[in-house]
């Protein structure tokens, strides 16, 4: 009977110590929940600045599309040898006003607030800066929360880095097509040539394809993505001194 009482006072001291330290763990776990959550936010403070001297291994889009079984081809491009062609219609079709504002288009954030008042449709203000830095640190899906963090890390990268150097990472992480990154990897795939050798025609057709590169395909374009990147090419021809502040006389 002594055996039996001091077994059971060990059974319950057993369970009473376990009941004492389980809040104990949930503390821990959740520490270390916020802990990531915070390295998680804090992240691009520090990669952004590291990212004016080395290329991106990988943006969150690209660990995004893997884990959804698709695969990654990407080709790092110095911008000196992406072909100007993409870029003035990269810029003309993405971002007209890029050289003007410092990563947000206030003037075209306005506009959209006052179509949606007079009951238009969403629509997006986004510019180059902004699918940067939602591309390399964000999610893919569209939300307020995605849209309420893209905002203040744009003026952030604007901040830090050139324009320059923004639209060399853009146009090399950028989403081409289902596993396809960046210029170089689309130039290859599409035209079978290297994105130094671009003509406006192919940059064209390869620009309009970026609102919706999952869908249209540069190498056989329907009818309205060729019309599409028609107006696109005659807009960046009158583009002029427009994007001065990227290209190099």
């Amino acid at each position: 009977m002594a055996k039996s009482g001091r077994s059971n006072r060990r059974t319950r001291g057993g369970i009473i110590r376990g009941l004492l330290s389980a809040p104990t763990t949930a503390r821990r776990w959740l520490r270390r929940f916020v802990l990531f959550v915070l390295i998680l936010l804090l992240s691009p403070l520090f990669l952004i600045p590291a990212y004016i001297f080395v290329a991106p291994p990988a943006s969150t889009l690209m660990l995004w599309r893997l884990a959804e079984g698709q695969g990654l081809t990407r080709h790092w491009m110095d911008i000196e040898t992406i072909s100007p062609n993409l870029i003035n219609v990269v810029l003309s079709s993405e971002d007209a006003r890029y050289c003007l504002h410092k990563g947000v288009d206030w003037q075209a954030v306005e506009v959209v607030i006052d179509d949606l008042i007079d009951g238009g449709q969403p629509r997006g203000a986004s510019t180059v800066t902004m699918q940067l830095v939602k591309n390399l640190f964000l999610w893919p899906s569209r939300s307020y929360v995605r849209k309420g963090i893209e905002v203040p890390l744009a003026l952030y990268g604007d901040l830090i880095l050139s324009k320059r150097r923004i639209v060399e990472l853009y146009l090399n992480i950028v989403e081409w097509g289902p596993g396809i990154y960046g210029a170089e990897a689309a130039s290859r795939r599409y035209f079978g040539k290297t994105a130094s050798r671009l003509t406006m025609k192919e940059a064209s057709l390869l620009a309009t394809a970026l609102p919706n590169p999952l869908r249209r395909d540069p190498r056989n374009p329907s009818a309205g993505h060729k019309r599409l990147a028609k107006t696109v090419e005659a807009r960046a021809r009158k583009a002029g001194g427009l994007f001065s502040c990227v290209n190099r006389s």
